[in-house]
Parts: structure tokens; C-alpha cells; sequence
């Protein structure tokens, strides 16, 4: 059986990365933009995972250019932007696209497990939330608008 440890990313930083390093954690993998509405969701997203990384919370963030160009920048860029702004020191990865032939292996597998409304699998926006288990296994979705604040109790049901 695949669970989101079967899969690599590349860090922002340019390293290659197994998601195995993060088993026996809860994760909360979110598609991030610079440029976009939501972005001030990643105040709220830094203030979960500082005051839950010690049970177990890693946030997983990965900057996507798909939805109205919202995410321009280079890696660097991005991570200057996140660090500078809103303080962010979760785990950011490079560039990806999440939907689409070229979308990373990860979130086909996300989509897969957690469809969207209506049952659809694609991404709508920015700010899509895929909450995971201790064991890898996808427990639930959330929209864009569903902020971090939202998902709070939802996130300590797992931890």
C-alpha cells in the first residue's frame, strides 16, 4: 500500500528530500502562493505549527505557479518572501505543479485519496489542505477557504 512516505520532493533549498523522514508524524501538505489572496493563511499556518510541532505537527508547503500566476518568484525568492513576512520556518519545497500531466507524483496521490467536491480530484486554488495521519494515510481535504485556524481541532484529533 502507498502512503505519502513513498514519495521525494526537493526542498527549496535545492535537497532532495524522502517524506519517510517525516513517518510518525501528523502532516498538514498545503500547494502555497506569494501572490494570492490566501497567502495571509500563512501567519496562521507558522502559529499551528509552532504551537504544535513538539507533538508531532509538520506543515508541509509547496509553492505552485498554477493558479493565476500567483507565484512568479524563484525558490529563493519565495523563501525570502515567507521568512521575512510571515516568519515561516515549516518545511518549504520547490516549485510544483499540482495538477496536470505535469503535476508532482504527490499530490496525484493526494487527489487520489482525498477528492475534492462533487468527487473531483483537481485543485482548485491555492491554500488546498491535505491533513495526514501518523501512518501516511491522507485522513481529509480542506479548500482554501477553510483556514488553519479551522482545522485546528481537527489537527489535535490525530496528534
Amino acid at each position: 500500500m502507498t502512503t505519502v512516505y513513498d514519495f521525494r520532493a526537493t526542498s527549496i533549498r535545492g535537497d532532495d528530500v524522502s517524506l519517510s523522514a517525516y513517518r510518525g508524524k501528523v502532516l498538514l501538505i498545503v500547494n502555497v502562493a506569494s501572490e494570492c489572496g490566501f497567502t495571509p493563511q500563512y501567519k496562521g499556518l507558522q502559529e499551528l505549527y509552532e504551537k504544535y510541532k513538539d507533538q508531532g505537527l509538520e506543515i508541509l508547503g509547496f509553492p505552485c505557479n498554477q493558479f493565476g500566476s500567483q507565484e512568479p518568484g524563484t525558490e529563493e525568492q519565495i523563501a525570502s518572501f515567507c521568512e521575512r513576512n510571515y516568519g515561516v520556518s515549516f518545511p518549504l519545497f520547490a516549485k510544483v505543479d499540482v495538477n496536470g500531466a505535469d503535476a508532482h507524483p504527490l499530490f496525484d496521490y493526494l487527489t487520489d485519496q482525498a477528492k475534492g467536491i462533487l468527487g473531483t480530484k483537481s485543485i482548485k486554488w491555492n491554500f488546498t489542505k491535505f491533513l495526514v495521519d501518523r501512518e501516511g494515510n491522507v485522513v481529509d481535504r480542506y479548500a482554501s477557504t477553510d483556514t488553519p485556524e479551522d482545522l485546528e481541532k481537527e489537527i489535535k484529533k490525530y496528534l
